[in-house]
């Protein structure tokens, strides 16, 4: 098992298939881009299932969920999810994208095994998706949010980032379409996580807020916090239910101590932490014709030195060198 020093056991672990992205959201990198990881750099789709089958198989994986960067870039994502499903005992299948490819892809990716999809959705606006991602794909999303429902990866959850003063009044709105569809609400606290290293708290939408916002419109009931378990989100029912909207609130009510996830990035290295300063290179070991007691031994090591929490509050807090894109969501 993939325990740590304070008694937390990872079971869910989030795996990059790339660090590109076509999109470039104001919180996660510059108009222009970044320096992508060379091909050569990245695990192959041999090297990705083969961890991935060591996670599931002998460390006591039972969720893997596929990230990037945009996961929908990567050229063999419907293999890697079948081989993935295929895997005993079978782990659920999940993926965390944009939306865009989705329209076309989310038939294949759900006949190869996938579970459920989390899309990115910040804004219901075209100028303001134009302001924030700096593409005009809003109605791509939207075509991809309605193909995955079609070939049945429901419940779709939305994954929502509101910034001041630029989509902060959208959260009703969010709110409404998404029960209008039946798509489950998440709305995440902005994460200094960006390559620009421009993230502020004051310019954060906190937790707080948006219940605040919302609360203005609806009635918002806390589900009891025994049925949350490790998920990141606190859970509201609306207007007495069933519908539900998820508040992660990851600076401002930091769920570290119940967090049981560990993460893979795009190049083979173990991250303990979605904010470690540290990484442990399984590729290199992996390519050097190490056996898989070598990797599983190096794997737990890598997750016993997990810190007790982010330290976003810390004075001496210091933002990942790594960007979302590079690390995986």
């Amino acid at each position: 098992m993939l325990v740590d020093t304070f008694g937390r056991t990872a079971t869910d672990l989030r795996v990059s298939l790339t660090d590109r992205c076509n999109l470039r959201c104001a919180y996660c990198m510059p108009p222009e881009g970044l320096d992508w990881l060379p091909k050569p750099e990245l695990l192959t789709d041999d090297e990705v299932v083969r961890l991935v089958r060591l996670g599931v198989a002998e460390l006591g994986v039972t969720e893997v969920r596929y990230t990037g960067g945009e996961p929908l870039l990567r050229r063999g994502i419907a293999g890697i999810v079948q081989r993935t499903a295929e895997l005993a005992p079978r782990p659920q299948v999940s993926l965390t994208t944009n939306g865009i490819g989705l329209d076309r892809l989310a038939a294949p990716l759900a006949d190869a095994g996938l579970d459920r999809v989390n899309v990115s959705l910040d804004t219901l606006d075209r100028e303001t998706f134009k302001r924030l991602a700096h593409r005009d794909r809003l109605d791509d999303v939207l075509k991809g949010l309605a193909a995955a429902v079609a070939a049945g990866l429901a419940p779709v959850k939305i994954n929502a980032v509101l910034m001041r003063g630029i989509n902060d009044h959208e959260a009703v709105p969010l709110l409404r379409f998404c029960l209008e569809h039946g798509y489950l609400l998440r709305f995440i606290e902005q994460m200094p996580l960006d390559a620009q290293h421009g993230w502020t708290r004051d310019n954060m939408i906190t937790a707080d807020e948006i219940l605040a916002l919302l609360g203005g419109e609806f009635e918002l009931t806390p589900e009891l916090p025994e049925e949350r378990g490790s998920a990141p989100a606190e859970s509201f029912l609306i207007d007495g239910g069933p519908a539900a909207v998820g508040v992660i609130g990851s600076v401002t009510r930091p769920f570290c101590g119940a967090c049981d996830r560990v993460r893979l990035t795009a190049d083979g290295q173990i991250r303990n932490c979605l904010f470690a300063t540290e990484e442990s290179n399984l590729r290199d070991a992996l390519r050097a014709g190490a056996s898989d007691d070598e990797l599983a031994d190096r794997w737990r090591k890598a997750v016993w030195a997990k810190r007790a929490g982010h330290g976003i509050d810390d004075p001496s807090f210091l933002q990942p060198a790594r960007p979302m894109s590079a690390i995986g969501g």
